[in-house]
């Protein structure tokens, strides 16, 4: 079993920057790769960022690549999404996520989930 929770979210204005971070706890949380996705209202829940167990592999959708930086650090099994640039429409719930070894793009891929963090960007 692997527990994540969520903080960092919040109330920003259109351009500025937010760092979410999602702590990860259990047995095997460091061999797990994490990835974030979001949810706005009324939509479906869409895959962000992800990165391997290692860090050596991070991928992104195209909505945030450039303005987004997946990271890790596995002494504090903790996982990081620096967003800069920050958009309306990038206005969500965010959610951490965790599966075994090698980094997936799709939300059904993952096995273990956070609570989720709001961020709201104002215009």
């Amino acid at each position: 079993q692997v527990q994540l929770v969520e903080s960092g979210g919040g109330l920003v204005q259109t351009g500025g920057s937010l760092r979410l971070s999602c702590a990860a706890s259990g047995r095997s949380a460091s061999n797990c790769a994490l990835g974030w996705f979001r949810q706005a209202p009324g939509k479906e829940r869409e895959f962000v960022a992800a990165i391997s167990w290692s860090g050596d592999t991070t991928t992104y959708t195209d909505s945030v690549k450039g303005r987004s930086t997946i990271s890790r650090d596995n002494a504090k099994n903790t996982v990081y999404l620096q967003m800069n640039s920050l958009k309306p429409e990038d206005t969500a719930v965010y959610y951490c996520a965790a599966r075994w070894q090698w980094v997936r793009t799709t939300k059904s891929d993952y096995d273990y989930w956070g609570q989720g963090t709001q961020v709201t960007v104002s215009s």
